[in-house]
């Protein structure tokens, strides 16, 4: 009886000397899969380097080639008014008229004085008039001719341009004060616009050089522009250097006061270009960053210095070389140091 409870007890130990195994060993079993479920997955590219132009914007507002103020040398009546704004006009055509009676006085003048010089010159050509008086004579006409022909312009007042009517001051039959101009007329093809250069870039601008040009009306479409003028001076406060633009705008479709920016390139560098996924943003600093995938799947939180944006892909100035895995998805979940799994 002694012997059999003994074995009894013995067996109980036994059984749970296994049990507890078991259980351990099942313990065990399930910490390895929650630390296996724990790693974040990640996907993971190879960084690649490529040829990325080193372009330069600036930002302009485009202005007319031309700009002219159409006004009388003085004071007057308007008579008539043969434009209005936004008319096309050409170089030559009259846009307004003046009272002209002081025009048909010196028209008179001038008729008088030719057909008086025309009578002394035959006086002359026989001996009976002497030089002096001669030379009065045509002094007189020439003087006549000038006022008739400077009346005449400020009667009759024309568009020295080829251009767009942009401004209507007056109406038909008001007093012109000569306090501001009766027409504005501006030259639109071509415009121009002037942006300021960095120094840097003082020797790498030309004239002729092309820019390509974009304004928000056209948001799809890119307009060509050549370098006109270069200003030969830099401002010693800005450390930059004007630098006029012109546009042909055949079509006239660009117009003065548009805001454009011109970007110019100044040839290539080669870079690292990554997709913008793989960029994190650190929150309050404007640092970015990007994870970097190490040899014993750990990650290291790598920082980055932005260059131009490609589309969907940055280029990379600096912190990361061409070859390097880096994380493209999966950051949520990811600390520096902290062990991955890739997919």
């Amino acid at each position: 009886m002694k012997y059999l409870k003994l074995s009894l007890i013995i067996a109980a130990a036994a059984l749970m000397t296994a049990c507890g195994q078991k259980d351990q060993a099942n313990t065990t079993a399930q910490t390895g899969q929650e630390a296996q479920k724990a790693a974040p997955v990640v996907n993971v590219i190879t960084a690649q380097a490529e040829d990325v132009d080193i372009t330069n914007t600036f930002t302009s507002n485009i202005e007319p080639f031309a700009t002219n103020n159409i006004v009388s040398q003085t004071a007057g009546r308007i008579v008539s008014i043969r434009a209005e704004v936004g008319d096309k006009v050409r170089k030559g055509q009259v846009l307004a008229t003046m009272d002209d009676v002081n025009l048909a006085k010196t028209r008179m003048q001038y008729v008088n004085d030719s057909t008086e010089l025309a009578r002394l010159t035959e006086l002359y050509k026989i001996g009976a008039l002497s030089q002096a008086d001669y030379d009065m004579a045509k002094l007189a006409l020439n003087v006549t001719k000038k006022t008739y022909e400077n009346l005449a312009e400020n009667t009759y007042l024309r568009s020295p341009i080829n251009g767009v009517v942009t401004a209507r001051n007056y109406d038909k039959g008001d007093m012109y004060s000569m306090a501001q101009p009766i027409f504005v007329v501006e030259q639109i093809q071509p415009v121009k616009m002037l942006i300021n250069v960095s120094e840097s870039l003082f020797t790498q601008v030309h004239k002729g050089m092309e820019f390509d040009i974009t304004v928000d009306a056209y948001p799809n479409e890119a307009f060509k522009g050549t370098v006109n003028l270069l200003y030969p001076t830099v401002n010693s406060a800005t450390h930059t250097f004007p630098v006029e633009v012109i546009c042909e705008n055949k079509d006239q479709r660009l117009r003065p006061g548009m805001f454009a920016r011109v970007t110019a390139t100044f040839g290539t560098n080669h870079r690292v270009v990554v997709p913008d996924v793989a960029v994190v943003k650190q929150q309050g600093s404007g640092e970015h960053f990007i994870y970097v995938l190490n040899a014993d799947n750990t990650v290291t939180y790598t920082k980055v210095e932005l260059g131009r944006r490609l589309g969907n892909r940055y280029e990379i100035v600096s912190g990361i070389n061409e070859g390097d895995r880096i994380v493209t998805e999966g950051q949520v979940r990811l600390k520096n140091g902290v062990s991955v799994t890739v997919k």
